[in-house]
């Protein structure tokens, strides 16, 4: 086991190490975080929520979230990797 928790301390961006990107999801969606670079947030771009990252230990106490407006949530749809707007959300 000392070889595995080894592994979890080498720090990525932001002070959360790689493997726990690799593994934690979103409290509310289950779907995968992704780290901005930017805000050092973990956000669900399932749902649009932002997650704060605290002395490199994600908090993801729903509470804790916080709701991207559209200036925040530049996401990009997965398959025509173009800004999801309202036109082309209803897409097949």
């Amino acid at each position: 086991m000392v070889r595995g928790s080894t592994v979890l301390h080498l720090k990525g961006a932001g002070g959360v190490s790689k493997a726990l990107l690799d593994i934690i999801v979103c409290p509310l969606s289950k779907q995968p975080l992704r780290l901005c670079q930017e805000t050092q947030y973990l956000i669900s771009d399932e749902i649009g929520v932002s997650f704060p990252v605290v002395d490199g230990i994600p908090c993801l106490v729903p509470k804790d979230g916080r709701i991207l407006d559209e200036k925040d949530n530049m996401r990009l749809d997965k398959s025509t990797k173009e800004p999801i707007t309202d036109n082309n959300m209803n897409k097949g």
